[in-house]
């Protein structure tokens, strides 16, 4: 064990731990808005069902890496003078993830900003706890998918990778669970956070289908289809967010007359 115990074991262990975390930040998200659709008793429920699904999704991939690797091959080939595209199993799982994340983005953000609400009443849009399980389990896999194949990348040549990476997983979820209800609390009390929150799903689901499509080599008109760096995503999300903690700030503060 102590061959486990190096420091450049550990360096890549708190860097995994750190990428999880980050690559978790619009897995809490959905569940928190998912969740603040069900009864009050039922929203802390939902969050810690819903990350303990991840958790266990990521190490099932996880050892599950041959299976995974094998979502990597092309499994369809589009060719006519329209499109031309490699398609894997992995580019299909993106694809429809980010359908998924579209879909369920628009439809959360027409019901906060079109339905009316009866404030002594639940809102028209609530969900059943089995619902909203299935729907997070779902875009669970996709995100599992995601962030295990980039700590594969990460880890590749490390000693012992595969435990890195698990106990990695383990201690990022133990800290998402610790963190995830008082955030989903924070982000149901603030409407323009949903909204905000909704729109950064919208822009997560468009990165899926781009990624999806980069994947799969996709020309679509003799035009190469190529990736969105996650970079510029989590700057928007967080230079977004930052402006509007100024302005909740500002909002907060009193008039003078």
């Amino acid at each position: 064990m102590e061959s486990f115990f190096t420091t450049e074991i550990i360096s890549a262990l708190l860097t995994l731990t750190f990428l999880e975390i980050v690559l978790g930040i619009d897995n809490i998200l959905f569940v928190s808005i998912i969740a603040g659709k069900l009864s009050t008793k039922d929203q802390k429920r939902a969050t810690g069902i819903g990350l303990a699904m991840a958790m266990i999704l990521r190490l099932i991939l996880l050892l599950g890496i041959s299976v995974l690797m094998s979502l990597q091959s092309t499994w369809i080939i589009l060719d006519n003078r329209f499109i031309h595209a490699d398609i894997s199993g992995q580019s299909i799982i993106l694809f429809l993830g980010g359908l998924f994340l579209l879909y369920k983005s628009t439809k959360e953000i027409y019901e906060k900003v079109e339905l009316k609400v009866d404030e002594k009443n639940q809102p028209q849009g609530q969900s059943s706890l089995t619902k909203a399980i299935v729907q997070i389990t779902l875009i669970n896999l996709v995100f599992s998918l995601d962030s295990i194949l980039t700590a594969m990348g990460m880890s590749n040549g490390l000693p012992y990778a595969g435990m890195v990476m698990g106990i990695a997983i383990v201690i990022s979820i133990l800290i998402m669970m610790l963190f995830a209800h008082p955030v989903g609390n924070f982000v149901n009390q603030h409407p323009s956070l949903q909204v905000l929150g909704l729109s950064f799903l919208l822009l997560i689901g468009f990165m899926l289908l781009a990624e999806a499509a980069h994947l799969s080599h996709a020309e679509i008109l003799g035009q190469t289809v190529g990736s969105i760096p996650k970079g510029y995503l989590y700057f928007a999300i967080a230079f977004s967010l930052g402006v509007e903690f100024i302005n909740m700030k500002v909002r907060r503060k009193p008039k003078q007359s």
